[in-house]
């Protein structure tokens, strides 16, 4: 006999059909489907098979990404996808000698990135992938518009995101307040990333949060007992008032 109803495997998917979980944003929902991230640490073929480049002959491809891990402190940089790598060296370089455990790691430096649709600079930790991903896509805000979360693998990319979605929703003058011309600029530079607010808002949110900011919109303040009453009595009164002229004429 089985322990449990469900297989645990699915137990994360079956939550968000149930209770709070299920009141969430469609658009939020959707965006919490696991999606394949693009490739950084290995270079699939896409074949099944091809060509020994020495025999000749047809041979099955292992088409096997390989395993990256995300520690934690990688979610407050920007690491371009990067992450760590475990894996086995020989000693000394000999095929003969005993394997060791090894872990490769990104370098990481600290760079000045500045937001022109925030107008701040930050400073963040960052692979040398990132600056090139930063340079490929002409600037640092389409960089972290234009990435899916899936291959910023951040949360400070992801905050970033949602901030940067929010001020080109609300377009308020907090943005360049004395010089109207360039912010309009901005704003129309980064148009074709817009979102409504009440989608942006969620952007970037963990589970935790989304269902933190659910109950917040949901929650409401027990009304007083004694406002109930005053409020029945004032109604009670003003219905009386209407109702005077009449019963004087029937009289």
């Amino acid at each position: 006999m089985p322990l449990h109803k469900y297989p645990p495997k699915i137990w994360d998917a079956l939550k968000l059909k149930q209770g709070i979980y299920a009141r969430l944003p469609q658009h939020y929902l959707k965006s919490l489907e696991q999606k394949e991230p693009t490739p950084v640490h290995w270079r699939p073929l896409g074949v099944q098979y091809r060509a020994n480049p020495k025999t000749g002959l047809k041979e099955r491809v292992q088409d096997v990404p390989i395993p990256v891990y995300y520690p934690p402190h990688s979610q407050d940089g920007l690491w371009g996808g990067e992450g760590w790598i475990s894996g086995y060296r020989y000693a000394k370089d000999d095929k003969m000698s005993t394997r060791l455990r090894k872990t490769w790691k990104p370098q990481l430096f600290k760079r000045q990135l500045y937001s022109e649709i925030l107008d701040h600079k930050f400073t963040i930790t960052v692979t040398a992938r990132t600056m090139n991903l930063i340079d490929a896509a002409f600037g640092f805000d389409s960089y972290i518009l234009k990435t899916p979360k899936e291959d910023l693998q951040s949360k400070l990319g992801m905050d970033l995101k949602r901030a940067m979605l929010l001020r080109l929703a609300r377009r308020n003058t907090d943005l360049y307040p004395d010089d109207p011309d360039k912010r309009e600029k901005i704003y129309d530079k980064y148009k074709q990333f817009e979102v409504p607010e009440e989608e942006a808002e969620w952007v970037g949110l963990s589970l935790e949060e989304a269902v933190e900011k659910q109950r917040q919109l949901e929650h409401k303040e027990p009304e007083p007992v004694f406002k109930v009453c005053v409020d029945q009595l004032v109604e009670e009164l003003h219905i009386k008032k209407l109702l005077e002229p009449h019963l004087t004429e029937k009289e």
